[in-house]
């Protein structure tokens, strides 16, 4: 029988909910290209409620509990003591999320003798470190493809609230204002504009699927080129780096996993390459961008505005620079935790442990570590130190 460990964020700060602001999901079972949603055996929850969350449990306590496992779940992950820390010596299976990442370092994999699986419930295994997982033996796996279009909506509803003034503006409404000067000042149309993605996998291209009727101009970079029918299409432009790309952009979101090559690209050398005023959008990882660098360029009008959800490290301590700097629109890691997605990275997360103890293949697509490599999604999308 196993342990399994899960770290979860906390409940709601007047509790667990007893009702929802809706009654229903709409039906979703294949993403764009066919993938086809999780298809786990059965599921011991209801689709739209808060799962994420301590109490929520991912909905796996009766199913694991019933086959006889144990199973864990805390939100104290950090800090010397932490309930993580403590019952990690002995965990069989880890499930942890990016929104609230329990950071399965090197050390702490080298002390969890018996650890086996890794689960991202979600998109996103940086907060895994895949070299150590890999010499250690450890599988990991995440929920591909689970949260995409909910990160994609994200970035885009970001990308109009900045351009547009949106959030200011509002705020001049709870304030009792009506200065309308006050909230135009800053406020432009996106039509017309030259949008690019850094990355164009699942979420960079759904993002340029959403924008495309805005009548922007579209820009992507990628490590694989996509299809001319797409780019045709989409009226794609392709750049072969991110420092070729940014300099014909107003608007550039960052859509890439977190591994060597993307750490820290967006830094005082790359922003300043941008044009001024632009906007950047960052809902994939906070390391990929300068986190001081990013400050300054808005500060001194580089930067017409920042946006992002993502933040090193998570939760962000209160007196994180990205919580102050000027011309923001910065939310908790919540992009791809809608109740939509966590309907879809519950069931993904009970498919991978189906297969786990069934002694079946975990999905190629769920697959970031296997048998001592990257596999599957992870081959395709992280690199490792050599």
């Amino acid at each position: 029988m196993a342990k399994v460990l899960c770290v979860l964020y906390d409940d709601p700060t007047d509790g667990y909910p007893t009702s929802y602001a809706r009654d229903d999901l709409p039906v979703i079972d294949h993403y764009p290209g066919g993938q086809t949603t999780p298809t786990p055996e059965a599921v011991d929850f209801t689709p739209g409620h808060l799962l994420g969350s301590v109490s929520g449990e991912l909905g796996l306590r009766a199913y694991l509990e019933g086959a006889g496992h144990t199973l864990v779940v805390t939100s104290d992950k950090d800090g010397e003591g932490s309930v993580f820390d403590r019952e990690l010596v002995d965990a069989d299976i880890v499930i942890s999320q990016p929104f609230w990442p329990a950071y399965l370092t090197p050390e702490r994999i080298a002390a969890a003798k018996n650890l086996k699986l890794a689960v991202t419930a979600g998109i996103g295994s940086d907060h895994v470190d895949l070299d150590a997982a890999i010499s250690h033996g450890v599988t990991v796996a995440e929920v591909t493809y689970c949260n995409s279009i909910s990160v994609a909506e994200h970035v885009v509803m970001m990308t109009l609230s900045l351009v547009r003034n949106y959030l200011p503006s509002h705020q001049v409404v709870l304030d009792g204002g009506w200065n309308i000067a006050d909230c135009v000042a800053r406020s432009y149309d996106l039509e017309g504009m030259h949008v690019g993605t850094v990355a164009a996998g699942r979420i960079g291209l759904a993002v340029l699927r959403r924008l495309a009727p805005f009548d922007v101009k579209l820009h992507y970079t990628d490590r694989y080129r996509l299809s001319e029918d797409v780019e045709r299409e989409l009226g794609l432009t392709w750049h072969e780096s991110a420092e070729d790309m940014v300099p014909h952009c107003d608007v550039v979101t960052i859509n890439a996993p977190l591994h060597p090559e993307t750490e820290g690209l967006f830094g005082d050398k790359l922003l300043a390459q941008m044009k001024r005023g632009a906007y950047l959008i960052n809902t994939a990882r906070a390391k990929i961008v300068d986190r001081d660098a990013v400050d300054r360029a808005l500060r001194s009008g580089q930067l017409a505005g920042y946006a992002g959800d993502v933040w090193f490290p998570q939760p962000a301590p209160a007196d994180h620079p990205w919580r102050t700097m000027p011309h923001h629109g910065m939310t908790p890691h919540i992009s791809g935790s809608s109740l939509s997605a966590q309907a879809r990275y519950a069931a993904g997360t009970r498919e991978i442990l189906e297969a786990f103890f069934a002694g079946r293949p975990i999905r190629d697509e769920y697959l970031i570590v296997d048998g001592g490599a990257l596999a599957g999604t992870g081959a395709h999308s992280y690199s490792v130190n050599k």
